[in-house]
């Protein structure tokens, strides 16, 4: 899948989203500047998905949300990954606090490799990535055959049978 050599069982695959554009002309602007931000951070990227939108959940009332995939290089271990992902969300103005809250940039570590943990910092792979269209349809638009480190469903698969913003369609 890459140049060095790493397949998709060693795929670092991070998931980005939001539904407010802060600062920026629109939500991919905001999501493509982040994006140019992963090099910075470490984690040189290896393929992306274009922009899909879906709906705002809970409440689909609010703005729509922008999601897509990429797949990352890095030399460390999960929490360092998490850790810059944080440090690039906090230097686009993100603040957590309401579960589900609107914001402009959420970035989420899906999967590290085949690594599997339940901690109280990092669990993986994402407990609920599976089941979310926004994630899986991105994803298998870069790389179908990506296995799920616990189930081992394909990207593809799960797609297709994801529960979670089945409205999510490609921009």
């Amino acid at each position: 899948m890459t140049a060095s050599g790493r397949g998709l069982d060693d795929a670092i695959v991070v998931a980005l989203g939001g539904n407010l554009a802060g600062d920026f002309s629109s939500q991919e602007a905001l999501l493509e500047a982040a994006l140019a931000r992963f090099p910075q951070a470490g984690l040189p990227v290896l393929a992306r998905s274009g922009w899909w939108r879906s709906a705002a959940w809970p409440d689909p009332a609010g703005h729509e949300y922008r999601n897509g995939v990429a797949i990352v290089e890095a030399n460390g271990p999960p929490s360092a990954v998490l850790e810059a992902l944080f440090a690039i969300e906090r230097s686009f103005g993100r603040t957590r606090g309401l579960a589900n809250a609107p914001r402009t940039l959420d970035l989420d570590l899906i999967a590290h490799g085949r690594e599997v943990s339940d901690g109280p910092a990092l669990i993986l792979p994402h407990p609920r990535a599976h089941d979310r269209l926004f994630v899986m349809g991105p994803l298998a638009e870069i790389a179908p055959g990506w296995r799920h480190p616990v189930t081992g469903e394909t990207a593809q698969a799960l797609a297709k049978v994801a529960t979670v913003g089945r409205d999510a369609r490609p921009i």
